[in-house]
């Protein structure tokens, strides 16, 4: 049994940096490491310390997707049912996270790995990167990704993407929404670092009301979607946090966040 860790995790000052740790083959997401990095979001999202998670790969690449080898390895339907659909809980346990992830993007981003990306709420990615989600140059629709990818880039692009499998430039993944920003490879810790410390310093009970807020109202009507955010913006009023935050502003003052 190989006894290395398949997940890093290290936190500071309130950011969690969290690591897919196979780099030999590419951070594939095998069936151990989903679970693993399920449980990982798990204890995060029960820690009140952390603030911010930061979501990297280990070695030449971000995430290459699924492991084809592991996956291809037996023909048990519950085998292959078991792996879409713990990927699929690993999509949503990101969104669901109390916390911000910010994914900081590196060499390859494909298939699942792509979805990985498009189901972070922020994504900065090293000039050099490659995203793509090629499942229909082997003859498998990337159906799962296509449901995390079109929620984030238009219809249009997202149906390029998923019908040409082309390979994308961060440049052409920043124009078309699937990341935030593009920065040289030399400056991409820092600038994902900065990033993670400015969102520290909000308030954790505001930044996780918006979040939840946001894929909440995402799929609904504009009615629903007003509805239930008018609701959520009074609650928030009434925090104590929102109280202090407003009263810090007023007078010119910085705030000190309680959480609640």
């Amino acid at each position: 049994m190989n006894s290395t860790p398949l997940i890093l995790t290290d936190d500071a000052d309130g950011i969690a940096t969290v690591t897919l740790n196979r780099p030999e083959a590419y951070n594939a997401l095998s069936l151990p490491l989903m679970r693993e990095l399920l449980a990982q979001l798990k204890k995060i999202s029960a820690a009140r310390h952390i603030h911010v998670v930061i979501l990297k790969g280990a070695g030449r690449g971000f995430c290459a997707g699924h492991d084809l080898k592991e996956m291809t390895s037996s023909q048990d339907q519950k085998l292959h049912d078991e792996t879409f659909q713990t990927c699929s809980k690993l999509m949503q346990a990101i969104t669901q996270l109390p916390q911000p992830v910010i994914a900081q993007v590196h060499g390859i981003a494909t298939a699942a790995g792509c979805q990985l990306v498009a189901s972070c709420d922020l994504a900065i990615a090293s000039e050099n990167t490659k995203f793509a989600t090629p499942g229909v140059n082997i003859g498998l629709f990337c159906s799962t990704p296509m449901v995390a990818l079109s929620r984030t880039v238009s219809r249009k692009h997202a149906m390029e993407m998923l019908l040409l499998g082309d390979m994308l430039s961060a440049q052409r993944a920043y124009e078309i929404g699937l990341i935030n920003r593009v920065v040289n490879e030399e400056s991409i810790e820092e600038s994902v670092q900065t990033m993670a410390k400015q969102l520290a310093t909000k308030s954790p009970l505001t930044i996780r009301t918006g979040k939840q807020a946001f894929y909440h109202q995402i799929d609904q009507g504009l009615a629903d979607a007003y509805n239930h955010c008018s609701k959520v913006m009074s609650c928030n009023l009434n925090s104590e946090d929102a109280q202090e935050g407003i009263n810090a502003f007023l007078n010119k003052r910085p705030a000190v966040w309680k959480g609640c």
